[in-house]
């Protein structure tokens, strides 16, 4: 397993080190079902957000939950490894869960970042961030892009 890709236990032990180092970590999460620019260009500007970005990855099970039953389209071992292969990510664990309360409750990131289209007393986890003195970060969508859309094009037979 790359050594990015971290079990909760571990991660925990990571992040505890790495805040009395004086970094700064940020939190964010999601299915990251097949990987696209406006993912790459969201992570980007989460990291930009603190010093180590921390992704909470939607497992098999939870996409299903989420998405139904025919996502995700990618299997979790292989959406880990695409988001710990970019420069941008720290350290990517997944989550078995629907949403990631349990997750932020026990990671505490200083930085909680969700995307634009989130409102902000609706983003998960926010008043565990804030409670703690930590921010929440909403940070703009790149217009027309997006896995559903990747995959209706697909479905519908799309050729450019």
């Amino acid at each position: 397993m790359d050594e990015k890709i971290i079990k909760r236990a571990a991660l925990k032990e990571k992040v505890q080190a790495l805040k009395k180092a004086g970094r700064s970590i940020v939190f964010t999460n999601g299915c990251f079902d097949f990987l696209h620019v406006g993912h790459v260009r969201y992570l980007k500007a989460a990291k930009a957000q603190g010093d180590v970005l921390v992704v909470g990855l939607n497992s098999d099970g939870s996409v299903r939950k989420i998405k139904g039953p025919r996502r995700p389209v990618v299997p979790e071992h292989e959406r880990a490894e695409i988001l710990a292969s970019l420069a941008c990510v720290d350290f990517v664990t997944l989550f078995d869960e629907p949403d990631p309360a349990m997750l932020i409750r026990f990671l505490m990131p200083d930085v909680l970042v969700k995307g634009a289209d989130w409102a902000t007393d609706a983003i998960v986890g926010r008043d565990i961030v804030e409670s703690a003195g930590g921010r929440v970060v909403r940070i703009p969508l790149t217009e027309g892009v997006s896995t559903s859309g990747m995959i209706e094009k697909i479905i519908a037979g799309y050729a450019d």
